[in-house]
């Protein structure tokens, strides 16, 4: 089960409405299933799986290299999942942009409406931690601009989020695992997937970047005068990969103060700190390791098919009586099995025996 990173051509335009509605109800139809056979937790596992995610847009029809099949996969599964969150206990939140944005109000609304086995600000903090670590301890030139938070009743979660550097015109998607995230700092992704590894990037949340992360926090909690007159004696060599004028040095001692205040325990902490953001981790990292010598990872982490075309006409365009009768097969394959008729859905299973034999 790999979740890690997928990056893809940052692609313009919008989802033709005949083609949306389509992956809207072939979407609820598969959550369904899912939910069936192997309950939300395998849900989960299954949206945390970037190659299985990439299959899933490639089934529901989108471009298979696009940075849209993220976002239109993710619209369209919260779509069709609408009215069926109390009957499978999963529930979507998030999105692209300002819907983004609206995530905490999203999970306290359905703690509110549903009633949580957990605690709503345990899976905000969740979502929040995500967001900065991709955003923030990993710096790899991608601004996130989406964010969807997938979680149940009983408190499990997964994160599917895309960055974008429009510089190099390619999106980066993000997957998380909860259940797999012992600790949120420390390689919280289990597997790393992509096809193009950018060469500065500042990676703190490396096993190697250990010594970093506890300098860090320990900076954060000494007195910010003092922090501010070390940073100004410091010469950044011309190797590295950081540049001062992205830091800003005025702006240290302000943040200081602010983590002096609160005095953070760890790494996690520093970054969970309202307002700490990408310049700030990035001036704390390079006092961290010139004047105390705890060198950072600077390595990028980054280390289909089709079933009813594509799109963009590729590998050929999509055919919409074909992806009717999906529709309507598995939508009458969930009615049938709710009346004790489950021949076709133990048929989707014998189909699953046969691959996994002949992958054998």
């Amino acid at each position: 089960m790999r979740t890690g990173y997928v990056d893809l051509p940052l692609h313009g335009g919008h989802c033709p409405p005949w083609l949306f509605q389509r992956m809207t109800k072939l979407g609820r139809s598969l959550l369904i299933i899912l939910t069936r056979e192997e309950g939300t937790s395998g849900v989960l596992e299954r949206l945390a799986d970037p190659f299985w995610f990439q299959a899933l847009g490639c089934l529901l029809g989108f471009d298979w290299h696009s940075s849209g099949l993220t976002t239109t996969v993710c619209g369209a599964l919260k779509e069709g999942l609408r009215g069926c969150e109390r009957e499978l206990g999963l529930f979507i939140a998030g999105g692209k942009g300002k819907t983004s944005r609206k995530t905490p109000q999203d999970i306290i609304t359905c703690a509110d409406k549903y009633g949580l086995a957990v605690h709503p600000d345990k899976l905000v903090y969740a979502s929040r931690m995500s967001a900065k670590v991709d955003n923030t301890a990993v710096q790899d030139g991608y601004q996130l601009y989406h964010h969807t938070f997938i979680f149940t009743g009983k408190g499990d979660w997964a994160v599917v989020q895309q960055g974008m550097n429009t510089g190099s015109r390619r999106a980066r998607r993000y997957h998380w695992l909860g259940s797999r995230v012992d600790d949120f700092v420390y390689e919280p992704q289990n597997a790393i997937c992509c096809d193009h590894q950018e060469k500065e990037v500042l990676n703190l949340v490396d096993r190697t970047s250990s010594n970093t992360r506890q300098t860090i926090a320990s900076l954060s909690c000494a007195k910010p005068g003092e922090i501010a007159k070390e940073y100004k004696k410091l010469v950044l060599p011309s190797r590295h990969s950081l540049d001062e004028r992205d830091i800003q040095p005025k702006n240290l001692e302000r943040i200081l103060i602010k983590t002096y205040e609160q005095q953070p325990a760890n790494f996690e902490g520093v970054l969970s700190i309202s307002g700490i953001g990408p310049k700030s981790i990035r001036a704390l990292s390079l006092i961290s390791e010139l004047a105390y010598g705890a060198r950072p990872s600077y390595d990028d982490p980054a280390k289909y098919s089709f079933a009813h075309g594509g799109k963009d006409g590729y590998p050929y365009p999509v055919d919409k009586n074909v992806y009717d009768q999906s529709i309507s097969i598995l939508e009458q394959a969930i009615k049938e099995a709710k009346l004790g008729r489950e021949e076709k859905l133990n048929a989707f299973k014998r189909l699953r025996f046969i691959e996994n034999s002949i992958n054998r």
